[in-house]
């Protein structure tokens, strides 16, 4: 299978190109030219020719809702709706059968604490600009797939927890980078269609959100943790 993965300067984007380029044939993408190892082709995500070609033959997109450290508002904003919308219109043309836009639980984190949420409840995002780009990227990624243009799955990821020595599992949505590849690599192959939410986080202790669909629908497995 040709991947896409876009953010390429993220970690999470450079882990997932790590593990998926065993078995397929990965490529990166960045607003911005990034060193990688990896085969790599910078785009604006423009609405033109060249996200065309970006996606030309690819059967599976994995789009990072994730803008780099020190971007602007407007930076954050531009890449949730314009870049996202440019990704999804050439995806939908060149006919690419499955989109995954990696969300974040954060659009829910203004629930209290002691409740249990799952995909059902409405998200309510906070004015912060990383939370609500993700909010504003899975509209566009729903209307897409309302309109029955491509099949998205999208992934609300918890927090991850890269360095488990600082105590990042003790959160109550922590996400070990294992599981977050886990839930990607399912859902390259999931048998869904339209549009799909799933919740994913790890399995520690006080874990807040239910990840019961994703893993009856994806086989997702979250590993115990302690």
């Amino acid at each position: 299978m040709k991947i896409l993965i876009t953010a390429a300067a993220s970690r999470l984007s450079r882990e997932l190109a790590a593990s998926l380029s065993d078995g397929h044939d990965v490529v990166l993408t960045d607003r911005k030219e990034v060193s990688t190892g990896r085969s790599f082709t910078r785009s604006d995500l423009g609405h033109d020719e060249a996200t065309n070609d970006l996606v030309k033959g690819v059967e599976a997109i994995v789009h990072s809702g994730t803008v780099g450290v020190g971007a602007s508002v407007s930076d954050h904003l531009d890449a949730a709706m314009r870049c996202t919308y440019n990704l999804m219109y050439a995806a939908a043309e060149e006919g690419v059968p499955r989109f995954i836009y990696l969300s974040s639980l954060r659009v829910l984190d203004r629930y209290d604490e002691d409740m249990v949420v799952t995909e059902t409840w409405r998200p309510i995002p906070s004015t912060d600009a990383h939370v609500l780009c993700y909010h504003l990227g899975e509209y566009v990624c729903r209307e897409f797939a309302r309109e029955q243009k491509l099949d998205v799955v999208c992934l609300r990821l918890g927090e991850l927890a890269w360095d488990t020595d600082q105590g990042g599992a003790a959160a109550t949505s922590a996400l070990h980078p294992h599981d977050a590849i886990q839930a990607v690599e399912r859902a390259l192959t999931a048998e869904v269609s339209g549009w799909n939410i799933f919740h994913i986080q790890s399995a520690v202790p006080n874990a807040r959100y239910l990840t019961e669909a994703a893993e009856g629908t994806l086989g997702y497995a979250p590993a115990q943790r302690e």
